[in-house]
């Protein structure tokens, strides 16, 4: 892995709003630019640099004070290119997380609170594993393997076809897509959810070592695997549905479990467009998984769960949405956060089926109609983001002594300028709004502060990617 020091590459300030009462829109802000702080260099399969900054909002973790984690997913795959059709266009893109400064500053004139947000790109940690991992061999396509690997460091890379025997649970697949983080309370290491499995590892924090891969129940896998998602769905009857697998993740504000959502229902409940999707817990000490329904209808059709974040330990925002909106080239129409409360909730992971499951999922909550808050502050609805996928809480602030709690929500660019800036966008709520929602108190994690590494450590980071550059490339000659 290989991380340096420096500048912010921008500084995006934004004006929105004057402070209001209710879940309310205080902020927003953008990261731009075009390379990230990875360090690396040369192109993927599809010519796109393999350093691009972009996709940043397909899970955002809040790292204590004003840190994030900005999570892109598998990498650029909007543009075809020769032979690429074979991987629907996936890369070798090394899959990795951002660490930025979201720095939400108050103003006060005349007795009403404003608010900007200013942004910073501050460190690239790439994934891997200490241990070998499985890459494709496509024909016609260069090799599957990072030439920055070593004996020590396999990179997980978005290419779909980084895959052996075994259903799509396998633990030494090299393929990855993140779609959710979360930080461990303990601020060392990081919980990252994936599509292909699905999978939910744990990664070391610092250095982006792979710690562990919970083992997830079966009934999520695929067993005939493909490197084209259609023919991979073609292929099963049961299992997550091709690039709709784990999209969300959250953490109890305790720390002890996980809670990872679906985006669609499995193939045995529906498939695509069904209605009931599944949200998987995970005891982080034990791996005891349990599953409960989802009801994603919304006004009579059926949405994707981007999101899902804990209020509490029982109650989960849950972010829904189309994919209309900038970036389709279309309007926007739904982009919602909703409440579901597991307490009581049944276990459902014996059921299969829309029916049975439905049956099962208990009932949801408007919390926030982020399209509307959009829209009030000028914002139409081809301007607002069509893949709004991250969702995180920050540090609480104060208005006249009285205590609000943030939200941030973040975009998935697609690494496309046509979907805009990696955007960022602050709400305010209070303890009464949770009231008048009849939900329960907010609880916020507790993350312990650490020690960004030294710059000592990066340049040996450093030494150890060029050096395995270089035998790679005497290896390959």
């Amino acid at each position: 892995m290989f991380k340096r020091l420096a500048l912010p590459i921008l500084v995006s300030l934004v004006f929105i709003a004057p402070a209001q009462a209710g879940v309310t829109l205080i902020a927003s802000g953008a990261l731009n630019g075009t390379s990230d702080l990875s360090g690396l260099s040369g192109a993927l399969e599809n010519g796109v640099a393999a350093n691009v900054l972009g996709g940043m909002g397909s899970g955002l973790a809040w790292a204590g004070g004003n840190t994030f984690l900005a999570l892109p997913d598998r990498g650029p795959n909007a543009s075809s290119y020769a032979g690429g059709g074979a991987i629907d266009n996936t890369t070798s893109y090394i899959d990795r997380f951002q660490t930025i400064t979201l720095n939400l500053t108050q103003s006060q004139s005349a007795g009403s609170f404003s608010y900007a947000l200013s942004t910073a790109l501050n460190q690239t940690t790439l994934l891997y594993s200490p241990n070998a991992l499985n890459y494709g061999s496509t024909v016609g396509l260069p090799s599957a393997v990072p030439v920055q690997n070593t004996a020590e460091r396999n990179y997980f890379t978005g290419r779909s076809d980084n895959f052996a025997a075994g259903n799509s649970l396998a633990a030494n697949n090299a393929r990855l897509d993140p779609e959710g983080i979360r930080v461990a309370n303990d601020g060392k290491s990081v919980y990252v959810s994936d599509e292909y499995g699905p999978y939910v590892r744990q990664f070391d924090r610092a250095s982006g070592a792979l710690i562990k891969t919970f083992a997830l129940p079966a009934n999520l896998a695929v067993n005939n695997l493909s490197s084209a998602g259609a023919t991979e769905i073609a292929g099963n009857a049961t299992g997550r549905v091709a690039n709709k697998g784990m999209e969300g993740l959250a953490i109890t504000p305790d720390g002890k479990t996980l809670v990872g959502f679906m985006q669609s229902a499995l193939l045995q409940d529906g498939g695509d467009g069904a209605k009931a999707n599944r949200i998987v817990t995970i005891d982080i000490a034990t791996g005891a998984t349990k599953q409960f329904a989802y009801n994603n209808v919304i006004g009579g059709k059926t949405y994707g769960s981007s999101e899902i974040l804990a209020l509490n330990s029982h109650q989960f925002l849950v972010l829904e949405r189309d994919g209309k909106g900038l970036g389709d080239g279309s309007a926007a129409k739904v982009k919602q956060i909703w409440v579901v409360d597991l307490a009581g909730a049944q276990d459902v992971s014996g059921l299969s089926g829309e029916a049975a499951l439905l049956a099962k999922a208990p009932s949801k909550k408007l919390f926030l109609d982020i399209k509307s808050a959009l829209n009030s502050v000028g914002i139409a609805d081809k301007d607002i983001p069509a893949k709004l996928e991250g969702m995180a809480f920050g540090e609480d602030i104060t208005e006249n002594g009285a205590l609000f709690h943030t939200l941030y929500v973040a975009n998935d660019n697609d690494f496309s300028d046509l979907a805009g800036a990696n955007q960022f966008f602050v709400f305010k709520f209070s303890d009464t709004d949770l009231s008048t929602l009849s939900l329960g108190a907010f609880e916020n994690q507790s993350i312990s502060t650490v020690s960004e590494p030294g710059t000592y450590a990066m340049l040996l980071g450093a030494l150890g990617l060029l050096a395995g550059f270089g035998r790679r490339k005497q290896k390959d000659a």
